[in-house]
């Protein structure tokens, strides 16, 4: 059974600075900021949230299916996915765009200043989900306005039960649209910040956006997740890192292990276990996709 993957395909240029934002940021002087971040470390490495979720997905021996836009520039992360031994069949070239491009910097404390450029990215509505034997699930993760929006009705409109994962995509919604999302989707997953973002914008608490859908995981960072069914929840404890390098793509490799166990048709429970396992276990390592899996070591 595949999973189709819809989402962002993105360059990310990582940086670390070695001091802490709160330190060099005056709360005072916010309607005049002017700041600079001496950052001694700087990498690129290949990200997006379809990207990070199908290679999380496949070190687990799942089967990804990405769907996402690429630019001009975009030829090797192709030709990457390819070579890991992920299915192209619904990534697309926009060659009049570059790919898209995020521009994140960590300071000592994890916290992170992200720019983003979406490129190719605004152009993922021109893929199109059809109903397809292999295509058993679904996940629609931040991409283009209007392909997120079209991808939901498609996802119903072919019977496929997909995940509306919105990260920092939410904002561009208002309460009207993700309400119909939720409604539209089979699980919902958010981080503890977004969770209280679309509780706020559609007026439904964590309870009843539960009853809409088989489930709703709310990541809590290293307190574990939240799984709530059918109005209850069950907290899933954390799995210990064994150390915190870089916390980017860390929700992606959560969302990786989660999609697996869905594929199999575990529990959310049990699936947001796997989900936790692979976020720590990415918190060791530099950059979205740097980690390798035993699959065996994992429970997979």
């Amino acid at each position: 059974m595949a999973t189709l993957i819809c989402g962002s395909l993105a360059f990310d240029t990582i940086m670390n600075f070695e001091g802490r934002f709160a330190e060099q940021i005056l709360p005072d002087q916010l309607h005049i900021l002017n700041v600079s971040f001496l950052v001694p470390t700087l990498r690129r490495d290949f990200g997006g949230c379809a990207g990070n979720i199908a290679y999380a997905l496949k070190a687990l021996g799942g089967t990804p299916l990405p769907m996402a836009t690429v630019g001009n520039d975009g030829a090797g992360y192709v030709q990457r996915l390819r070579e890991l031994g992920i299915d192209t069949r619904h990534v697309k070239e926009i060659t009049e765009t570059y790919t898209a491009q995020a521009l994140i910097m960590t300071d000592q404390d994890n916290n992170q200043i992200t720019a983003f450029h979406p490129g190719a990215m605004m152009q993922a509505h021109v893929t199109r989900i059809e109903r397809h034997p292999d295509v058993k699930l679904g996940i629609i993760s931040p991409d283009g306005r209007d392909a997120m929006l079209q991808h939901a009705e498609q996802f119903k409109a072919a019977d496929i039960p997909f995940v509306f994962d919105p990260g920092q995509g939410l904002p561009m919604f208002d309460g009207q649209d993700l309400a119909r999302f939720v409604e539209q989707a089979s699980w919902v997953t958010v981080n503890d910040y977004e969770g209280k973002m679309l509780c706020e914008r559609t007026g439904w608490t964590p309870e009843q956006i539960s009853r809409k859908v088989r489930g709703l995981v709310i990541t809590l960072g290293h307190e574990g997740s939240e799984v709530w069914v059918d109005g209850r929840k069950t907290l899933v404890p954390p799995i210990q890192a064994a150390a915190v390098v870089d916390p980017t793509g860390c929700g992606d490799a959560y969302r990786g292990g989660l999609l697996y166990g869905l594929e199999r048709g575990w529990s959310l429970e049990k699936s947001a276990e796997l989900g936790n396992r692979m976020g720590s276990h990415k918190i060791a390592h530099r950059g979205p996709q740097n980690y390798t899996v035993s699959p065996q070591a994992f429970g997979a």
